[in-house]
């Protein structure tokens, strides 16, 4: 009784600390929005699309610091729904070139953040939001990841079905009344500000992986609409609170390791499913 009471002690003995309950929290609101979102995402073929609109965030920084701003997470905000719409202009203009565009403009705009923040070699102040901390997430920014939870999820049940419409013909579903570049145009502010608010704590390197692999590795085993998203979920949550608890006992970056276990999740679901194919 002892044993078991030690090792239940050892493997929840992370949680006794505040940062890492915060941390829990945040895995658990952010993940699930992940698992969500990345399922329209892949279904919608915008991996370039959130990848770009991850890499835009040293520019948001970038002009808030040249606005004189303390903080920079408004300005990055901002200029990350505006680079959103921007990009989804460009994505509906269906020309066999779109995603060559879309790395043009996202290049550029990393560029000029990089030239920006490294001015005078203080690019080191901003490093930290390349593979993220979120142990360093306060109770005031979780009430901001509630919020944007709330208002994901009421987005999902009045416009999903609308959305899959989309997805499966754009022209169809013109037709049906539907306003398709309305849609589109939320849709990607949506997932503006989900990635806005999260990058600090997932980092911009990585936070497009935790978007697409979820879903990627759902569609390799699901067989409907139903499975596809509950398994997207599940896999998003998972890897999020398995790779916190293996950061804190590895004193490995958190977002990293949450990825890599969404990867390991991913190669595993590739394999069986083709096996349940054959």
């Amino acid at each position: 009784m002892g044993e078991r009471g030690g090792t239940q002690m050892n493997i929840t003995s992370w949680l006794q600390y505040d940062f890492m309950r915060n941390a829990l929290i945040a895995v658990l609101i952010i993940t699930p929005l992940f698992g969500i979102m990345g399922t329209m995402i892949v279904n919608k073929k915008m991996a370039y699309f959130s990848d770009a609109l991850g890499h835009s965030a040293l520019t948001g920084i970038a002009v808030g610091v040249v606005c004189g701003m303390a903080d920079t997470s408004l300005a990055m905000v901002i200029f990350a729904i505006v680079f959103a719409l921007l990009l989804n202009k460009i994505g509906s203009l269906n020309t066999a070139s779109t995603d060559t565009i879309i790395s043009v403009f996202s290049s550029c705009s990393v560029a000029i953040g990089l030239a920006i923040l490294s001015k005078g070699g203080n690019f080191s102040k901003y490093s930290s939001i390349l593979v993220g901390d979120v142990l360093s997430i306060t109770k005031t920014e979780i009430v901001y990841l509630i919020v944007i939870f709330v208002v994901t999820i009421v987005f999902w049940v009045l416009c999903f079905n609308k959305l899959n419409a989309i997805c499966i013909h754009r022209s169809v579903a013109k037709s049906k009344g539907i306003h398709v570049r309305l849609l589109d145009n939320l849709f990607a502010v949506l997932v503006a500000l989900i990635v806005m608010l999260s990058i600090k704590w997932i980092g911009i390197l990585i936070i497009n992986a935790l978007l697409i692999l979820p879903a990627a590795s759902s569609r390799n085993i699901s067989e409907n609409m139903r499975e596809y998203h509950f398994f997207s979920v599940i896999f998003s949550v998972f890897s999020g609170i398995v790779g916190l608890a293996v950061s804190y006992y590895t004193n490995v970056a958190t977002g990293p390791m949450i990825v890599i276990i969404a990867s390991v999740i991913y190669f595993s679901t590739f394999i069986f499913g083709r096996k349940l194919k054959k």
